[in-house]
């Protein structure tokens, strides 16, 4: 088995459907740039920085920001979207965007880092 995960053993039978390619494309914003978005899907699930788990009847891969989601059984792309941040995590990022707009830091203001 490669790296013992099923999902990378089976790499060569993951696909898509034509209207997989669309919502893919839609929900990562791929664009054009991207001509072969199986083989684009295949390279970040083949990456040493993915995270792939099994629930269910799909395969769950996290990685640079986004989530793929395979059938188990037909090794078929269902779809991919971008991850999305915990409450706590958007309520951070949030504070970020508006301290960096203000010209603020999170020393400036007496914040601590977590």
């Amino acid at each position: 088995m490669k790296n013992g995960n099923e999902l990378l053993e089976n790499l060569e039978k993951i696909h898509t459907t034509p209207m997989g390619v669309e919502r893919i494309r839609r929900n990562l914003a791929l664009g054009g740039e991207i001509g072969n978005v199986v083989a684009w899907c295949k390279a970040k699930i083949e990456s040493p920085s993915a995270a792939i788990t099994r629930k269910g009847k799909n395969w769950y891969c996290s990685v640079e920001g986004c989530i793929i989601t395979v059938n188990a059984y037909s090794y078929t792309i269902i779809t991919a979207h971008k991850e999305r941040l915990s409450g706590r995590a958007q309520q951070s990022t949030k504070k970020e965007q508006i301290m960096s707009c203000s010209g603020l830091t999170r020393t400036s203001i007496g914040e601590s880092y977590d």
